[in-house]
């Protein structure tokens, strides 16, 4: 039985935790049902209430999964990524070989948990493109971590696909927004980072994600 699932995102224009899991949904051609909850940056009442009727957490973005009867949510992007490159094998969203797969997920998780300097500075708004602001030390060092790591990865497995692993991953998923930030703030990178870049943003999801966004801009939602 095909399962039935319904993603649940925050306003795509800057809710960077959304973008991971739309990149690994639509990457496994499975078919999904869309809910964009427009956020507010006071976090209102209404909006929190919206959040909670599909997110046990209280947080977006979500993945309700219903199949053979039984329903259950999946909350936080690296979850919902793992839950579907488990569903869906055939998407090949980790590497093949184990060790491989293994930098992929240290990859991952340190997006997850780390860089806040530069979520603090450049903040996500993927419709627009904005002047560099003041970079402290702290963001600079973090810009360099990530530039290094992902030129690492590109000049060891990206020849055989483009991305950072090879194929496209959860890796990649994971960076999606730093990529939309780096382009938004105009940060220099190198060739073969730049190259990366305009592979992402080539993407039809993410295109897909910037069409969405320029329409919130447009509304005045973000």
């Amino acid at each position: 039985m095909t399962a039935q699932y319904t993603l649940v995102l925050g306003t795509k224009d800057w809710s960077s935790w959304s973008l991971r899991p739309y990149m690994a949904m639509r990457a496994t051609g499975a078919t999904f049902e869309e809910v964009v909850i427009q956020l507010r940056r006071d976090e209102s009442p209404s909006t929190k209430e919206q959040i909670a009727k599909y997110s046990p957490a209280g947080r977006v973005p979500a993945l309700k999964i219903a199949e053979a009867g039984r329903t259950t949510t999946v909350w936080d992007s690296l979850a919902i990524c793992e839950t579907l490159a488990e569903r869906h094998p055939n998407a090949h969203l980790w590497p093949d070989d184990a060790l491989v797969r293994a930098t992929a997920r240290s990859y991952a998780a340190e997006m997850h948990s780390g860089f806040a300097a530069v979520r603090s500075t450049l903040s996500m708004d993927f419709a627009r493109r904005k002047p560099t602001p003041t970079l402290d030390a702290e963001t600079n060092e973090q810009i360099a971590r990530i530039l290094d790591a992902w030129t690492h990865a590109l000049e060891r497995h990206g020849s055989d696909g483009g991305f950072l692993f090879g194929r496209f991953c959860v890796a990649d998923c994971m960076y999606a927004p730093v990529v939309s930030r780096f382009v938004t703030y105009g940060i220099e990178m190198p060739k073969t980072v730049r190259d990366y870049v305009e592979r992402m943003m080539a993407l039809p999801a993410m295109r897909d994600w910037g069409i969405a966004s320029q329409k919130e801009v447009d509304a005045g939602l973000a």
